[in-house]
């Protein structure tokens, strides 16, 4: 690979942080590593490394202009913000990517965006239709659910003794973040990628009953699932103190999953990263004791 200097966007987060690690990791020399976030503060310690930090706030265009100065590759980790500020936000960084002469634009989407009916699906859908009506040279990275969404519950899961949610007999491609990161950083390092689609996750996939049955064998106690009513569970989840937009967000998720919107057999992830991915059991007895 000749040499080439590549933007992470959202690199103060977890799954951006992972990307960079990825790429020093696979060989790519720190000072053609550009990370990006609203607060460089949080990857000073990247900077101290040789890694180039550039302040991107992607609702200050100006921002994106500077940040991306230079860039060959871009990864644009999809925005954590509001739902209805997502999709602007994307197209400014896009049209930034564009103006800066950036020759690919990898972007962390989600599972079948092209027909998901969800509400975060439908601004994947809507930033994928961008990408193609600008022809911005790019792949899709469209990553399934995180495994860590649901290990980071584990603390409640186990004092409540039942796993939570509205995604009746749904199954889910879950995969960890690390290995979504490591897709991403295979993609901005090899050659053959532009116009690709990966739909990613893991190679099991699981119902919220299975997980919750595989925590209880974990746990070494008996875990159930509570399938709720869609908007039962949106005010179980702002009754614990969501905000209430993200809780209807959250909300309709679990519907999608319920619709096999989170499934995926692809294989994709795999033959990325070369290896089967981390599957559940396996995360979770990275985490022993539970």
């Amino acid at each position: 690979m000749t040499t080439m200097s590549i933007v992470v966007t959202g690199a103060t987060g977890q799954l951006g942080r992972l990307t960079v690690e990825a790429l020093l990791r696979r060989g790519i020399p720190a000072a053609d590593i550009i990370a990006t976030g609203r607060d460089i503060a949080g990857i000073k310690d990247l900077g101290d490394r040789g890694v180039t930090a550039r302040r991107a706030d992607f609702a200050d265009a100006d921002s994106l202009t500077e940040a991306f100065a230079g860039a060959d590759r871009l990864l644009l980790i999809s925005a954590s913000v509001p739902v209805g500020e997502r999709v602007a936000n994307h197209r400014r960084v896009m049209d930034a990517a564009v103006a800066a002469g950036v020759s690919l634009v990898a972007y962390t989407s989600t599972t079948h965006a092209d027909t998901a009916t969800t509400i975060i699906g439908a601004t994947h859908g809507e930033t994928e239709k961008y990408l193609r009506d600008r022809h911005i040279p790019s792949v899709l990275l469209r990553n399934g659910w995180y495994l860590e969404n649901y290990t980071s519950q584990l603390p409640q899961i186990l004092q409540n003794g039942a796993v939570v949610g509205a995604a009746g007999e749904g199954r889910i491609s879950a995969a960890s973040r690390a290995d979504l990161a490591e897709a991403a950083a295979v993609v901005l390092t090899t050659e053959g990628h532009s116009g690709a689609v990966y739909e990613l996750g893991g190679d099991e996939s699981f119902t919220l009953a299975e997980l919750a049955a595989t925590i209880g064998a974990a746990a070494g106690k008996k875990i159930a699932y509570a399938d709720l009513p869609v908007t039962e569970f949106a005010q179980a989840l702002a009754a614990v103190g969501l905000p209430t937009e993200l809780a209807e967000v959250l909300a309709d998720a679990d519907l999608g999953l319920s619709r096999g919107e989170m499934y995926t057999d692809s294989g994709d992830l795999r033959r990325l990263i070369g290896r089967p991915p981390v599957t559940l059991t396996e995360a979770l007895a990275a985490l022993q004791p539970l």
